[in-house]
């Protein structure tokens, strides 16, 4: 059985930032996350996971890492929150790749990338932490991204070749950009470090569109997928109902 991580950035929206974080844990929520971490107050989030008795799983990393003249300012940043991340205990930061580079090749983009990741991968695997490479989908949310096929960003991981860098399979964005999610799943589990959810079209709860979750939650289930489900979806209604839908697909 899989267990479920609420994204308070999206799911609990309508709530002071961190009164969300106990209502995703009376929700039945297993954890929370959220994106970026510099503009929070990390203190006051500790404390309500604290009350709440939750853990804080996930926050963003930060950083381009498609320009080679911005490398050594990604290694930096991820440096930083991998850092933060240990003092805090939160195992997982999300990576993102920054824009498609006008003037520089597909290829010269990727290699950066693997560098990049290769040098801050030292420093995650002496904190604990696994960062986790997250292609997104362009044709809807974030026109411009590098970073759009699962097979590319398997690529990286295996260059990369640290047990501290894995893949963000997220099955919204997946969904929009080339479906084939239960295959792909299935065959790169080991790799996947974090999944996210959403339905499709809509970016809302599981079962508000064409996907099914029931046979999604199965196949990780039965590909032995041990890490966490991240919800990072906008309800189309209540936010507690959207969750106990969730959570009954276990």
């Amino acid at each position: 059985m899989v267990d479920i991580s609420v994204c308070v950035e999206m799911v609990y929206d309508d709530e002071p930032f961190e009164a969300r974080i106990g209502r995703a844990a009376d929700a039945g929520a297993d954890a929370v996350e959220f994106w970026g971490w510099r503009e929070k107050d990390l203190d006051a989030i500790e404390g309500a996971a604290d009350e709440a008795r939750i853990p804080v799983i996930g926050s963003v990393a930060g950083g381009t890492l498609t320009d080679p003249d911005e490398a050594d300012d990604a290694v930096e940043t991820i440096c930083e929150s991998i850092a933060m991340a240990e003092e805090r205990e939160i195992p997982t930061l999300i990576v993102t790749t920054g824009p498609d580079q006008d003037g520089l090749d597909r290829e010269t983009q990727h290699e950066n990338i693997v560098d990049v990741l290769s040098r801050v991968a030292p420093d995650a695997e002496d904190a604990g932490v696994t960062l986790v490479l997250e292609p997104l989908n362009t044709e809807v949310d974030h026109p411009g991204y590098f970073l759009t096929h699962a097979e590319e960003g398997f690529e990286i991981v295996d260059e990369v070749g640290s047990p501290s860098v894995k893949l963000l399979y997220d099955v919204y964005h997946q969904q929009v950009t080339e479906g084939n999610i239960i295959e792909t799943i299935t065959e790169n589990v080991d790799r996947i470090g974090h999944v996210h959810i959403a339905d499709v079209p809509g970016r809302h709860e599981p079962g508000s569109g064409e996907l099914n979750y029931g046979n999604v939650f199965a196949a990780l289930d039965d590909a032995g997928y041990d890490g966490y489900v991240g919800c990072e979806f906008s309800p189309t209604g209540d936010p507690d109902d959207a969750m106990a839908d969730v959570l009954a697909l276990r």
